[in-house]
């Protein structure tokens, strides 16, 4: 009795030991069907989450079982040899494969450098006026902003005010240096005040935003341009490829292509 015993308790051993290294390798096993981790990981990675989160994880661990158990569901009910779910399967099936094969088209040969020319001139139409070279020192308070403009009048650095006090967590760290902008692109009483300085002016009064209260300083202005081509070749092809007209074309034109080198009887 106790040899038996110790033989049943020696295989349940063995047994829990497999089903651990199991588990270990995979993300789950549903009814006996094992999801692997891989796929748990490229899922988490997929939601642009942290990969190491429990809370992340566990939540892609749920959807991957209740995925499973949907498609286990589905196959013991006999759906999927059903014919009107064989069809519905099959054109969501060529409708990603259609996606795929346009998609890769357009990434191989589908923008050409005549239509990148003819988008970077449309755009050069909206580059008007003028462009400021501009910091600010963003606060809380009105009181702050001007114990500040008080300091910065009497010689303190705008920069190191800047990295000391502001609560822009983007520009505070280089002195409150917000680059060139136009006045388009920021909040309308930040610009309202910016355009009324000249080269190297500062507010003498603190400006209110829904932010809180900026201290702005303009270092340099200039006639506003379009960057060069080669520059902002990336996004000319992405203003183009989300064009609707100009996704039919080309696909049109794909389908040409592919037409006149196919033998079709």
């Amino acid at each position: 009795m106790k040899l038996l015993s110790l033989f049943t308790l020696s295989t349940a051993c063995v047994a829990l030991f497999s089903s651990s290294i199991a588990l270990a390798q995979n993300a789950a096993i549903v009814n006996g069907k094992a999801i692997p981790k891989a796929q748990l990981d490229s899922l988490v990675k997929k939601s642009g989450q942290p990969t190491n989160d429990p809370q992340v994880r566990e939540k892609a661990r749920e959807v991957l079982i209740t995925r499973e158990l949907i498609i286990q569901e589905a196959n013991s009910r006999g759906l999927t040899q059903k014919e009107a779910v064989k069809e519905k399967i099959e054109q969501s099936r060529v409708g990603i494969l259609v996606a795929a094969v346009f998609e890769d088209f357009v990434e191989r040969e589908g923008v050409t450098d005549a239509e990148l020319k003819a988008a970077y001139a449309s755009i050069q139409a909206d580059y008007t006026g003028k462009e400021y070279q501009v910091k600010h020192i963003l606060v809380e308070k009105e009181a702050e902003a001007n114990a500040l403009i008080a300091k910065i009048k009497a010689g303190a650095s705008f920069a190191d005010m800047a990295k000391q006090n502001s609560k822009d967590p983007g520009s505070a760290p280089n002195g409150g240096d917000l680059g060139w902008v136009g006045d388009k692109s920021l909040v309308p009483e930040f610009s309202k005040a910016m355009v009324t300085l000249n080269k190297g002016q500062m507010t003498d009064k603190p400006v209110k935003s829904q932010f809180g209260w900026h201290i702005i300083r303009v270092d340099d202005v200039r006639d506003a341009k379009a960057p060069p081509m080669d520059e902002i070749k990336a996004e000319l092809k992405q203003i183009l490829t989300a064009d609707e007209n100009w996704q039919k074309a080309k696909f049109s034109e794909m389908m040409q292509k592919l037409r006149a080198k196919a033998k079709v009887q």
